[in-house]
């Protein structure tokens, strides 16, 4: 059977961003290498552990890269969270970029909210109830 494994996402400056998904988003830093004959450092961050079937998101940054165009054909990563207004609250108040307060999305009810990571990247958060109906 198939499994979705990770998303890779190109960042400018690693450790800020490992700060931002563990300390801002609550993930845990699951592992780190480094290839220095090839220039790059691979970080992994995710709510669990892979090994246990849950997504992750890699964290690429390619020494000496400091910022990436990410044109248009890349919406967002989502995450379903039990309480998307007290999280938003959260972010903000650790230094995160809330670039869409929660609250229910135009012309429906499902309940979401955006931010933003220190790359650009955007980050939908979706009400459980909502997310587990597959809306969003």
């Amino acid at each position: 059977m198939a499994q979705l494994l990770h998303t890779m996402l190109r960042v400018g400056n690693l450790e800020r961003s490992i700060e931002f998904y563990t300390n801002v988003l609550g993930m845990k830093l699951l592992r780190q290498s480094e290839n220095a004959e090839y220039k790059y450092t691979l970080a992994f961050v995710g709510y669990g552990e892979e090994s246990s079937g849950s997504a992750v998101i890699e964290l690429t940054y390619n020494w000496g890269t400091e910022s990436y165009d990410h044109g248009n054909a890349f919406g967002h990563i989502a995450i379903g969270e039990e309480d998307i207004y007290a999280r938003c609250e959260a972010i903000a108040a650790a230094g995160g970029k809330v670039i869409r307060p929660a609250g229910p999305v135009a012309g429906g009810t499902t309940e979401i909210a955006f931010v933003e990571d220190p790359d650009g990247y955007k980050i939908e958060f979706i009400q459980m109830s909502s997310a587990e109906n597959g809306l969003g």
